[in-house]
């Protein structure tokens, strides 16, 4: 496994909603971590060189059949392990504890109390009581079999921490496990205690910065291209804008991006991204108009997965046929860059965990056509939406470019639910117009992280000008995040809201109800489809 960083703290996901957060919360800290599959052989662990090894927790009970396992041998590694819920109580059976179903289940907030000075440094900045986060139906019954000591209660909790006693070299030295939560907000001091295992426990030296990942990123470039051409999907949003320039500072001219207009673009798209990339990266752009081709493909239909697949691939036809016209003077292209980015692929079903949902496809994910002519670079795809943003600003992409809001691949199809035709593209251009002039005036653009408008596949009847209606219904998203993976419904303030229902009502013809979406991620998606 390739690594953008020498220095790696690889998690072991079983499966945890919140798995992805321990990643954040360790690349935060300043040490590159990712997700891998908890079976990886702890050969192929100790060869990525690892600091420390996390195991995430997991929805299962570590004493069913079916539960997932780890490679017992990671345990005679001597490298430090910290468990987490499952992970904990994983580890503690594999060394000789005793794990059961608890008398008293502990869902939310918990009283932790620390019970020794804690001179191994996981507790180091930890006060003695503190307020910690438990989400678990098993608890560790037994340590009389085990070389572990306890270091922390709840009041229902008899071992809420714990660490090995094991010399070095005997199984399970330099072990740690926590059943709570670490990785979530809702315990105050968890950030703390990541860090502590990190730098008291792993001794880690805290490199990871986007500086280094973008040397890093730009050598792996140049090492996987050679001399060869790529040609990139651009879209304008800042995923594709990244990968394009740090692709374009590491290669040059051997790149060749290619906007195409889908006809599910927003109002006047084309233009800005033919302006804004032609001035200010100088590099090869070449736009195909095929909205013709795509909105044929999508008549008649209604299933959002089935819109992704269709777009992804007739995108790759048009990229095809582009690649074909840049051959004709660069010889062939093998390379095709996209900005794919973590929580896409771990959304798609395709993380290194393998364990996680396929919620939906992104068409430069799931949405691919098996048998793809290019190979595939994607340098952004250990990354998060919020370390694209910095990385961005690191390789000097314009600010305008760098916190534009989130475009769906896709575009406005995921946007129009039910099938797409013209009018109901017009419709919901002018909302969405209408919509970010007005976040924008009100000086919310910066603070909220997306914001967009859903055409509904339902109509509504409505009172204007002393005539009934039976018109369109618009929904107004809007969220706060920093990842993309979790997201929080904006509180965006009621006049703001009461100014955008009455502009699109008044000037949006076919739209007599405005509603305002204030679902979180999870459960719902930030995208509707």
């Amino acid at each position: 496994m390739e690594l953008p960083h020498d220095e790696v703290v690889p998690i072991l996901d079983f499966g945890s909603q919140t798995a992805q957060l321990i990643a954040r919360r360790v690349r935060d800290a300043g040490v590159f971590s990712l997700l891998i599959d908890p079976a990886t052989p702890a050969a192929e662990i100790a060869a990525m060189k690892p600091r420390g090894i996390i195991l995430s927790g997991g929805p299962a009970s570590v004493y069913a059949e079916d539960a997932p396992r780890c490679d017992p041998e990671i345990f005679n590694l001597g490298i430090p392990i910290l468990g987490i819920c499952y992970g904990m109580q994983l580890a503690c059976k594999t060394l000789g504890a005793a794990v059961s179903q608890a008398s008293h289940r502990e869902f939310g907030r918990a009283n932790l109390q620390v019970l020794e000075d804690q001179a191994h440094g996981l507790f180091h900045a930890v006060p003695k009581r503190t307020t910690v986060w438990m989400s678990h139906g098993d608890q560790i019954a037994d340590l009389a079999a085990a070389q572990l000591q306890v270091l922390a209660t709840t009041p229902t909790c008899g071992y809420a921490a714990v660490r090995s006693t094991a010399a070095p070299g005997e199984p399970g030295h330099n072990f740690l496990g926590v059943q709570f939560h670490p990785e979530v907000t809702h315990t105050p001091h968890g950030v703390d205690i990541l860090s502590s295992f990190l730098y008291e426990v792993c001794k880690c030296d805290g490199g990871w910065k986007m500086s280094s990942f973008a040397e890093t990123a730009t050598e792996r470039v140049r090492e996987q291209v050679g001399d060869g051409h790529v040609i990139c999907g651009l879209s304008g949003g800042v995923d594709s804008s990244v990968a394009a320039a740090l692709l374009h500072n590491a290669i040059g001219d051997q790149l060749h991006c290619v906007f195409v207009d889908n006809g599910l673009l927003r109002k006047n798209e084309r233009a800005l991204v033919e302006t804004t990339f032609r001035d200010h990266f100088k590099l090869d752009l070449r736009t195909v108009d095929a909205a013709e081709d795509f909105l044929r493909d999508l008549a008649g239909v209604t299933d959002p997965q089935e819109k992704r697949k269709r777009i992804g691939n007739r995108f790759i036809d048009v990229f095809n046929n582009a690649a074909a016209d840049i051959a004709k003077t660069h010889g062939d292209v093998k390379f095709l860059a996209q900005g794919t980015l973590y929580p896409d692929v771990i959304e798609s079903g395709h993380g290194h965990a393998g364990k996680s949902a396929n919620i939906k496809l992104h068409h430069n994910v799931g949405g691919l056509p098996e048998d793809l002519a290019f190979e595939l670079v994607e340098p952004l795809r250990d990354l998060f939406k919020d370390e694209v943003r910095r990385l961005g600003e690191v390789l000097g992409v314009p600010e305008q470019i760098v916190w534009r809001h989130p475009f769906p691949g896709p575009g406005l199809a995921v946007r129009v639910l039910g099938e797409i035709t013209e009018p109901k593209l017009r419709i919901l251009r002018d909302c969405d117009e209408i919509l970010l002039e007005e976040i924008i005036a009100a000086e919310l653009y910066r603070k909220t992280s997306q914001v967009f408008a859903v055409l509904l596949p339902v109509q509504s009847v409505g009172v204007m000008g002393d005539g009934r209606t039976y018109e369109n219904v618009v929904a107004v998203r809007a969220v706060e995040t920093q990842d993309f993976m979790t997201a929080d419904w904006a509180r965006i303030p009621y006049d703001v809201l009461a100014t955008i229902s009455s502009r699109i009502i008044n000037e949006v013809r076919g739209v007599n109800r405005v509603v305002y979406d204030i679902s979180s991620k999870p459960p719902a998606t930030i995208e509707w489809e």
